[in-house]
């Protein structure tokens, strides 16, 4: 399956035209759903899911040991996001709006899975992003916040569109998906907290024909 049918060009125009959340630190960044794909594109040009994203293994904030794509991706709703715990500005902002989101969401929210990934490894042992969502009041089972080894994270984040140099020049744009159905967009992080709710809601309904 090509991984280009993977990165879906169907974002609501009201969340196409939001600008990106400005904060000092991070790198701001226009990229697209089709640069992400580019970027990512295998040179065999077809890989299935669980190869491209890889089963790396990866702690979550309870200490847990996940596998990326069969304990966290397979057959989710998902929305994903970088975040590194010593952010004072757009993490904790961007992080309270995913609050707003699963608030908003209700009880369809237990359907969902957040993955917060950390862009600084080194610091983001499991206790500090433990001690992140309860600083945060994001402790909850729905909510992954994953860490690993520097040579883990770096993989998975590249997999994901995301080279980053340091931990502070990581996109602050959210990707979504339907892993199941393949189908994928990113989500402006000042995007209304019920603009976004609803574009998972979408992802959330089954799919004609299938």
């Amino acid at each position: 399956m090509r991984l280009l049918d993977w990165i879906a060009l169907s974002l609501c125009a009201c969340l196409a035209n939001s600008l990106a959340l400005a904060h000092e630190g991070h790198e701001q960044t226009a990229t697209d759903s089709a640069t992400v794909a580019a970027a990512a594109q295998p040179a065999s040009g077809t890989r299935d899911a669980k190869t491209w994203f890889t089963d790396t293994p990866l702690q979550d904030q309870n200490g847990n040991t996940l596998r990326f794509y069969s304990d966290a991706l397979h057959n989710r709703v998902v929305l994903l996001n970088v975040i590194f715990t010593s952010c004072t500005d757009a993490c904790p902002l961007i992080t309270q709006k995913l609050k707003q989101v699963r608030e908003v969401l209700g009880d369809k929210a237990d359907g969902i899975t957040f993955i917060s990934l950390t862009s600084d490894p080194l610091r983001d042992t499991p206790a500090v992003l433990k001690a992140y969502t309860l600083k945060q009041g994001v402790d909850e089972p729905h909510w992954l916040f994953l860490t690993g080894d520097k040579a883990q994270m770096d993989l998975v984040l590249g997999r994901i569109g995301q080279v980053i140099p340091s931990p502070e020049q990581h996109s602050t744009q959210l990707i979504v998906g339907d892993v199941a159905n393949k189908r994928w967009s990113k989500i402006r992080p000042d995007a209304p907290a019920a603009a976004i709710a609803q574009r998972l809601q979408l992802l959330a309904m089954p799919v004609a024909g299938r």
